[in-house]
């Protein structure tokens, strides 16, 4: 059994959901208590990036209704990017994939890649300088 992880990231055109590990009964909690906190204004999009899923039971299924309904609300439409093979075969016996569209990826959903980590870089440095930090002792 893996945990679940939930990373939110806003781009121009609304909110993406990164959602990694298992989305089943003990761990939808996770997922439901980010859903309150998604600011989605009308015409954005919500995109639920599913690369990183390894599992998904029923409750899964309905935290991704949960999730389109938090999207209506706004007036925003939600869609599923990197959808997992048996995840998006139960989608399709249920006629979910109707319902929630599915994307191959977040960039095909309409999502820019995530910005390169890096080291911070200061407001009042010149551009493309990079902060440094003292060496540790």
């Amino acid at each position: 059994m893996n945990g679940l992880t939930v990373g939110v990231r806003a781009f121009p055109a609304g909110t993406v959901l990164e959602v990694a590990g298992d989305l089943d009964f003990a761990t939808a909690g996770g997922f439901h208590d980010v859903l309150p906190r998604l600011v989605l204004r009308p015409g954005q999009r919500l995109v639920i990036d599913l690369s990183g899923l390894t599992f998904c039971d029923s409750t899964g299924i309905t935290a991704f209704l949960a999730a389109r309904n938090v999207a209506l609300d706004a007036g925003a439409d939600v869609v599923l990017a990197a959808v997992p093979a048996p995840t998006l075969r139960v989608l399709g016996i249920i006629g979910l994939d109707q319902v929630l569209p599915v994307h191959p990826d977040a960039a095909a959903a309409g999502v820019p890649a995530a910005p390169a980590p890096g080291p911070p870089v200061r407001e009042t440095d010149p551009p493309g300088a990079v902060a440094r930090t003292a060496p540790e002792t």
